[in-house]
C-alpha cells in the first residue's frame, strides 16, 4: 500500500491510503465480506428505477455520505492493524521455524507466498508521497501522527453511542416492506467508526515501527499545486477573524490550494487513482463550503449592527461543485 498527504487547504490535509493489491478471497475476513456483500447491495439499489423506494434511499444515503467529515474517509482508507499483525506473525512462525528445522514447512512457505504477492508484507516499507513545496519534509511525520490521533476520541465516543442505539432501533425491523433505516445507519455508522480507529491505530504502529515508512517528497505533486495556486489566486476563501484595526498578514489566512474538478482530477491521472479522485472531491468540496461559509460569518461581522442595510448587499457564500457522478466505492473502505 501506499499512503498520500495531500493539503486541501493551508489548514487542512487529507491523508489517503491506496491498495495496490488485494488480498485473495479465501483470507478476507468475515467483516471484509459483510462490506464486499452490503457494498454489492448499495450498487444494486443504485441501478433500481428513480422514482424507486431503493433509488430514493441510494440518493439521500449518497448526500448524507457526502458529508461525513473527509478525515473520517482518509482514515477509513487505512486497512486494519489487524491484517498487518497477521502478516508479521506468520513471518515471525516462518523465522522460528526456520531456525528450528534449517527450512520451512510447507504450510508456512504457502503462507508466505501468499503474503508476498500482497501490499502487505510485513519487511515492505510504504511510501508516503506528498508535495514539499505545500508541506515541510521536517514536518511530515508531525503531521501523519496529529492526523492519525487528533479524532481518535471522537471516534470511540460516536461508536459507543452507536452501540447504545442499535438495540433502541431494532424494533423498527418489525414494520413490513419498508427497510429499518435507522437501525442499518447506525451499524454503517459504528463501522466506520471503528475503520476509523483501525486505521489510525495502523499509522501509529507505522510511525513507531523502525523503518516503517519512507518519505517521498512528490515534483509531480509540487507541479500540480503549482498550477493550481496561480488559478486560485485572487479566488481563495480567507477565514482568520477580521478585528477592527488590526493588520491582516497574508500568511496567517487560510487559503484552498486544490479545486474541483481541475486539482482533484490532476492528481488521480498523475498516480493513476480513480478512487482517490472521489476523495479529493469529497474533500475539497467540505473545506470550500467551509470556508465559504466561514468567510460570509466574518463580511457579515465586519459589518456591525449598524450596518444592516449594507449586509444584505454583502454576496453569500460560493456555490459548492456539482454533485459528483456516481463512481465504484473504494474495496478498502
Amino acid at each position: 500500500m501506499r499512503l498520500f498527504l495531500l493539503p486541501i487547504s493551508t489548514r487542512r490535509t487529507l491523508l489517503y491510503c491506496e491498495r495496490l493489491t488485494e488480498p485473495p478471497a479465501h483470507q478476507l475476513s468475515l467483516m471484509d465480506k459483510a462490506q464486499n456483500r452490503a457494498a454489492k447491495l448499495w450498487s444494486d439499489w443504485e441501478k433500481k428505477p428513480p422514482g424507486s423506494l431503493q433509488h430514493r434511499i441510494v440518493s439521500s444515503g449518497n448526500a448524507g455520505l457526502r458529508r461525513i467529515a473527509f478525515e473520517e474517509w482518509g482514515l477509513k482508507s487505512v486497512p486494519p492493524l489487524s491484517t498487518r499483525k497477521r502478516a508479521e506473525e506468520a513471518a515471525a512462525t516462518a523465522a522460528i521455524e526456520q531456525g528450528k528445522d534449517g527450512k520451512i514447512s510447507q504450510e508456512i512457505e504457502e503462507n508466505l507466498e501468499t503474503k508476498a504477492t500482497s501490499d502487505m508484507e510485513p519487511s515492505k516499507p510504504v511510501e508516503v508521497f506528498y508535495p514539499a513545496s505545500a508541506i515541510p519534509s521536517d514536518v511530515v511525520a508531525g503531521l501523519l501522527t496529529r492526523l492519525a490521533t487528533e479524532r481518535e476520541a471522537l471516534h470511540r465516543q460516536r461508536l459507543i453511542w452507536c452501540f447504545v442505539g442499535m438495540p433502541i432501533t431494532a424494533p423498527f425491523g418489525l414494520v413490513p416492506v419498508i427497510p429499518n433505516i435507522p437501525f442499518f445507519y447506525l451499524a454503517y455508522r459504528a463501522w466506520s467508526h471503528w475503520r476509523a480507529l483501525s486505521g489510525g491505530k495502523h499509522i501509529q504502529h507505522l510511525l513507531e515501527k523502525e523503518n516503517g515508512l519512507v518519505y517521498k517528497p512528490s515534483p509531480i505533486l509540487d507541479a500540480i499545486y503549482a498550477k493550481e495556486k496561480a488559478l486560485l489566486k485572487g479566488n481563495s476563501l480567507a477565514t482568520a477573524p477580521i478585528r477592527e484595526g488590526e493588520a491582516i498578514h497574508e500568511e496567517a489566512l487560510e487559503k484552498l490550494l486544490l479545486s474541483n474538478p481541475g486539482g482533484s482530477k490532476a492528481v488521480a491521472d498523475a498516480f493513476q487513482s480513480p478512487a482517490l479522485e472521489l476523495e479529493l472531491e469529497r474533500a475539497i468540496w467540505q473545506v470550500e463550503t467551509a470556508l465559504a461559509k466561514e468567510h460570509n460569518e466574518l463580511k457579515k461581522a465586519e459589518g456591525g449592527p449598524q450596518s444592516t442595510q449594507e449586509e444584505k448587499q454583502l454576496p453569500g457564500p460560493s456555490q459548492p461543485p456539482s454533485e459528483p457522478p456516481s463512481k465504484p466505492k473504494d474495496k478498502s473502505e
